[in-house]
């Protein structure tokens, strides 16, 4: 029986990668190697194609799981249905041919998927493969490289000769690093169906899981269907127990295939994401300038009642109940970005837990001024008028400091503003600009949807995904 040895905290697990783009730009040969390497490695392990997916393992034994379906129809229909399945993208493009249509197919399916992605300049082995050529032609697609604004490595590899795959694999493991790509096998279980299949044994799913542990009895559901796990089979096809973050299997129990892009839950799970859904349905509003959105829970009914008559207008309430603070409204937290305030209020052990896991606040209070106290301060710091915003989206080494990649999403970002670092709607800290550059030039000024390398001062440490604000007093 296989271990379970991952983190119960949550931890770095294998990142979950699609290869993508043309019809004849190598993803098949791609992929064969990577299949054939880790064969010879037999400590760790052969790979089927049957079962949807592909590990490769990186030098120093890190795991890659590859979603190998034909035609990419499961990332088409996860991406259509929102399902997220992919953390990571691989664009193939051919050395000797360049951008193709299903290049820019390709693209589209990463840019809508918002996932970090890396590009393969494939068949580097043939005397007319140019680099370049693949550079300059995704540069016109709005790709941005590493070292010309943007944070895409581009790396040359070859499927035949093996050139560059090693490269590739310790790339793939970077970005994961990087976008703190994790995993927790004791939260709720979220798998995605990537292949359907039949033969003896009945039904086959191939599945990849991305969050929580799968385990042998497990009764799970999709949208439609319902199954008790009779087996579980890993990328060996060996059988196993359980199966964790990150991770490929087969599957046996239902009795017909559900979609390929479905999800899967496990039942009791399923239940409370779904009261989850229809609370964010029924309570969902558009914030306005300036307005919080909050989840408010209090001991009881006259509380709440107190409370909720004397809110001011900045304060928008998505829900509110009487009782303890319980993992739905966590989850609430999360899916909608509100902060949760409990005003007498139990908190248990394990709640607090998910709310770290999942980085909600949850801000108690057994005094009533001093709950809105706590909303004026809010609403002050939320009048600060918002000059721009820009995005961390990759960070690069400079002397003895480091350089933060952005992109503008709002507004302008410039040399002279006063600039706030943030991180998930927490201020890190003040910065002060001390150059901007867009390519190998020094700019003053970056506005919406253009991409620059900013030096700051102080170094915060800085994380790919925290915000740059500029704002006005």
């Amino acid at each position: 029986m296989r271990q379970n040895q991952f983190d119960k905290t949550g931890s770095l697990r294998p990142p979950i990668v699609v290869v993508l783009g043309h019809v004849d730009h190598g993803k098949t040969t791609l992929l064969d190697y990577i299949r054939r390497t880790n064969i010879v490695q037999k400590e760790a392990g052969g790979i089927t194609q049957r079962i949807g997916a592909s590990v490769g393992i990186t030098k120093e034994g890190k795991k890659i799981t590859f979603i190998d379906t034909p035609g990419h129809a499961a990332f088409a229909n996860m991406r259509s249905g929102g399902t997220k399945v992919a953390d990571v993208a691989i664009l193939v493009v051919a050395a000797d041919d360049g951008v193709k249509p299903q290049t820019k197919e390709a693209l589209e399916y990463i840019f809508s998927a918002q996932i970090p992605f890396i590009v393969a300049a494939t068949k580097i082995d043939l005397p007319s493969a140019s680099i370049d050529k693949v550079r300059s032609d995704l540069e016109k697609e709005q790709v941005l490289f590493e070292g010309r604004g943007g944070d895409v490595p581009l790396l040359a590899v070859s499927g035949k000769t093996g050139q560059g795959i090693e490269e590739l694999l310790e790339m793939i493991n970077l970005v994961s690093e990087l976008h703190e790509i994790k995993g927790n096998p004791e939260g709720v279980l979220e798998g995605v169906v990537i292949e359907t299949g039949k033969d003896r044994r009945g039904v086959i799913i191939s599945i990849v899981v991305r969050e929580g542990t799968l385990r042998v009895g497990d009764q799970i559901v999709t949208d439609t269907q319902k199954a008790k796990v009779r087996g579980i089979f890993d990328f060996n096809e060996k059988p196993v127990k359980i199966i964790g973050p990150g991770e490929p299997a087969l599957i046996l129990g239902f009795s017909e295939a559900p979609s390929v892009g479905s999800k899967i839950w496990r039942l009791n799970e399923k239940t409370l994401i779904q009261k989850v859904d229809e609370k964010k349905k029924l309570t969902e509003i558009k914030l306005g300038e300036g307005q919080i959105a909050t989840i408010l829970k209090a001991k009881n009914a006259g509380s709440l009642e107190a409370i909720i008559a004397n809110l001011p207008k900045e304060i928008v309430v998505l829900f509110s109940g009487v009782g303890d603070v319980n993992e739905s409204d966590v989850f609430l937290a999360k899916s909608s970005k509100a902060k949760i305030f409990a005003f007498e209020s139990k908190i248990s052990g394990s709640v607090k837990k998910l709310a770290e896991t999942e980085d909600i606040d949850i801000e108690t209070f057994n005094i009533i001024y001093k709950l809105f106290e706590r909303f004026d301060e809010l609403i002050k710091k939320a009048q600060i008028e918002i000059l721009g915003k820009a995005e961390i989206i990759a960070s690069f080494p400079y002397e003895n400091k480091r350089v933060a990649g952005c992109r503008v999403l709002t507004g302008k970002i410039s040399k002279t503003d006063d600039l706030r670092l943030v991180r998930d709607e927490k201020e890190l800290g003040q910065i002060k600009v001390l150059s901007i550059k867009k390519g190998k030039d020094n700019i003053d000024l970056v506005k919406q949807g253009e991409e620059c390398g900013v030096l700051f001062t102080p170094q915060l440490d800085f994380k790919i995904g925290d915000v740059i604000i500029s704002v006005r007093k």
